[in-house]
């Protein structure tokens, strides 16, 4: 009984059998005898009209919804997902769809109307936008089903049980993987730059410079252009490479559309996936005032999976993040020497003790590579421009001190041996991919 009334509860009365009934009820108030015929007349048709409709309508083995969308969508990136409608009845029908997706993603169809003629199936490509990182459900389908004669609906609930991920933005992880195949690197300012050592891979020539090897001297080429020349040759050899990310209050700071620790991620990501493909451990740990996430040192093309998906729930918080624990934590799970990638803020010397602190305690043990992030906005105000009123002359004098303080905090990490990059959030990828190439070259790390 309760199945049958669960069935029956699935059909809704359309406008048009509404309107129908209304003008039927009209004929019973005309004059005798057409009144009294008419009107049981109209009634009767009604009835026969909404048994045909029911019969006509699809149940659940005719009509299939199913929507296909990425399992990971990159933060701000945009995406596109489907739904396929199938009717495999020998009716034209109407779907009044409607979807209704979790928080971190936005679009979807909302609610909409689609018609899919007999025995057809229509496709309904629908844009798709991360908009938080974050995994969830992407929650359930709905949708009213007619036909052309718009009597009755069928009403039809989907639970399809798919999920979807926001990661950190992947599309630079695409633009730089496709002009890698392409070799046109230089467009997105990287150089393509050899590693140079004395593998058995040639890799190119250069002039010949006090200190290398007079065994590599190419004689032709010395013959032809009048001055010493020596080849290059490739390093076969994989180095580690690990992202260190501040998860702390000063990487909370907008740069653009989203925080600088989202541009961290994204950027890490992006490094992550030019380190696997050249032969490289990777692995990452992400810390406030804790360790909010770790991916030991692998070498595998799983590794850039297993990055990504530990950056989806972490986020950056308005704590003050705690070094010590985090290069502790650092030394006792990567003993052997690695490239340290520190994405930070460095604020000045007095703000950054700590930092500077453990950076030279680090660099005695692995090459550490310091991405300072900018604040952009201090660095405009640095600017006082030629109409500057006083107000603005003094913003422009403190500005001026913290970057003064900032310079000498980063010059200070240089002289404890680290490597520094100073970069705004926005731009910086291809700088942090350059740094890394150059340093492979150089056979520093």
């Amino acid at each position: 009984m309760k199945r049958w009334l669960r069935l029956l509860l699935r059909f809704t009365p359309e406008r048009r059998l509404a309107a129908l009934l209304a003008g039927g009820a009209l004929l019973w108030v005309l004059p005798a005898p057409l009144g009294p015929v008419a009107g049981p007349v109209a009634l009767a048709g009604a009835l026969l009209a909404v048994l045909v409709e029911l019969l006509r309508l699809p149940n659940d083995a005719s009509l299939r919804v199913q929507r296909e969308a990425p399992a990971h969508v990159g933060l701000g990136d945009p995406e596109q997902m489907t739904y396929r409608l199938e009717n495999h009845t020998r009716v034209a029908l109407r779907l009044a769809l409607q979807d209704r997706l979790p928080a971190c993603v936005e679009g979807g169809i909302g609610r909409a109307t689609y018609a899919v003629p007999a025995e057809q199936t229509l496709v309904v490509p629908v844009p798709l936008r991360g908009v938080a990182r974050a995994a969830a459900p992407l929650g359930p389908i709905g949708a009213r089903v007619t036909t052309r004669w718009g009597l009755v609906g069928w009403r039809l609930h989907r639970e399809p049980g798919d999920e979807i991920r926001v990661t950190p933005s992947v599309a630079g992880v695409r633009r730089f993987r496709l002009l890698a195949m392409q070799n046109r690197l230089d467009t997105a300012g990287v150089r393509n730059l050899r590693r140079r050592g004395e593998g058995r891979g040639f890799a190119g020539l250069r002039e010949y410079a006090l200190g290398d090897d007079p065994r590599h001297i190419d004689w032709k080429a010395t013959a032809k252009r009048q001055k010493l020349i020596t080849r290059e040759f490739t390093i076969e050899r994989s180095q580690t490479v690990i992202t260190l990310i501040d998860a702390g209050r000063g990487m909370t700071q907008l740069a653009g559309d989203f925080s600088r620790f989202e541009h961290a991620l994204s950027s890490a990501l992006v490094l992550t996936d030019i380190a696997v493909h050249a032969g490289d451990r990777v692995g990452t740990l992400v810390f406030d005032d804790q360790i909010r996430a770790f991916v030991p040192a692998q070498q595998s093309r799983g590794a850039l999976h297993a990055v990504r998906d530990a950056f989806v729930p972490v986020t950056a918080t308005s704590r003050e993040p705690d070094y010590a624990a985090a290069f502790r934590y650092l030394a006792t799970h990567q003993r052997k020497r690695a490239l340290i990638v520190f994405y930070t803020d460095v604020l000045g010397v007095r703000a950054s003790r700590a930092l500077l602190a453990h950076v030279g305690r680090s660099a005695q043990r692995h090459l550490c590579l310091v991405v300072a992030l900018r604040n952009d906005a201090l660095f405009a105000l640095a600017e006082p421009g030629a109409t500057a009123t006083p107000a603005r002359l003094f913003d422009h004098a403190a500005a001026e001190e913290l970057l003064t303080s900032r310079e000498d905090a980063l010059e200070r990490m240089r002289r404890a041996g680290a490597v520094v990059l100073d970069v705004s959030p926005t731009t910086m990828t291809a700088g942090v991919i350059n740094r890394y190439l150059e340093l492979k070259g150089r056979g520093a790390i």
